[in-house]
């Protein structure tokens, strides 16, 4: 491990959410629930998206995988989470903190692309009907889901490489829940400059490149949908992407203030990375299932012939 080669720690120590033990009890309570909430709302969508064959479609196939990593996103953080609040000893091992930095951005990176992605399904069916069959065809829709896997992947891979080139000699506490690597960031003893540079760079270029596709798409979604004449018309189509505007206002949201504001320690810098990591994963599942009546009614379909 290169990072063991110039620095003289082997963990950090993490500040965690609280150190009055009444309230980390109240947190752990609250956020177990969040996690099992969040495992079975995202499972439930996977189970009942492979089981109905109504929902075998490029959306549900896109919103298969996004639950599927909703599920990674919050278990990279949240089980650690719920460990450390029952633990005096907060830490975290060096190789502990470069593979959760690693998954972070990883399992971030491929929602951001697949909701990217998402939008140019809803642009096709919406904008373009009668050639969607075409152009949306099955083996296209794994590529794209391949491709955002394989991006968010060299995305994490590049911030990992700019861990690994800090060095750490005698601070250990990160102030953040989390090993996030911003909040490693003050505890280096080396020049950070060039490396805060990169991961800005990095992450507007992974921001802006997944969510530009998101803003035309809807520009050209809008004025189709403009151009119906019938209100009930537009109503109709406009519900078919609303789910999917919710989701990507929440994830992008939460996401840009998460890693593109310099952290500051604070306490609104915990509740926008718990906002982001463990709130969100939670919400997308329902944002689907309450909003959507075709998976409302595969719903209905799953639990009349298992039940």
């Amino acid at each position: 491990m290169a990072w063991r080669n110039h620095s003289t720690i082997t963990e950090f120590i993490l500040i965690g959410l609280s150190d009055d033990p009444y309230i980390e009890a109240l947190l752990f309570v609250f956020f177990l629930g969040i996690y099992l909430l969040t495992v079975m709302g995202n499972l439930m969508l996977l189970l009942v998206i492979r089981a109905d064959s109504h929902l075998h479609t490029p959306m549900y196939f896109f919103l298969s995988n996004l639950s599927f990593m909703d599920l990674c996103f919050s278990s990279v953080t949240v089980p650690k989470l719920l460990k450390d609040l029952l633990s005096e000893k907060r830490t975290i091992s060096v190789e502990g903190c470069l593979t959760q930095v690693f998954f972070v951005f990883f399992s971030s990176g491929t929602e951001a692309c697949l909701l990217s992605v998402m939008a140019y399904d809803r642009y096709a069916a919406i904008c373009h009907p009668l050639l969607y069959g075409q152009v949306m065809s099955g083996q296209f829709c794994v590529k794209l889901v391949l491709i955002s896997w394989g991006l968010a992947c060299l995305n994490a891979f590049v911030i990992v490489l700019l861990a690994i080139n800090l060095d750490f000699c005698e601070a250990q506490t990160i102030h953040h829940y989390t090993c996030e690597l911003p909040a490693l960031f003050p505890l280096s003893c080396s020049d950070i400059s060039i490396t805060t540079n990169i991961l800005l760079s990095s992450s507007l270029l992974h921001g802006l490149g997944t969510f530009l596709p998101i803003f035309f798409s809807y520009a050209r979604i809008i004025s189709t949908i403009l151009s119906i004449s019938s209100t009930s018309g537009r109503s109709k189509t406009f519900s078919t992407c609303s789910s999917h505007l919710i989701a990507v206002t929440l994830f992008f949201g939460s996401g840009f203030l998460c890693y593109l504001m310099p952290p500051s320690g604070s306490s609104l810098d915990f509740l926008i990375s718990l906002q982001y990591s463990a709130v969100t994963p939670l919400l997308n599942p329902l944002i689907y299932s309450l909003k959507n009546k075709e998976v409302k009614a595969a719903v209905r379909r799953t639990l009349g012939k298992y039940l």
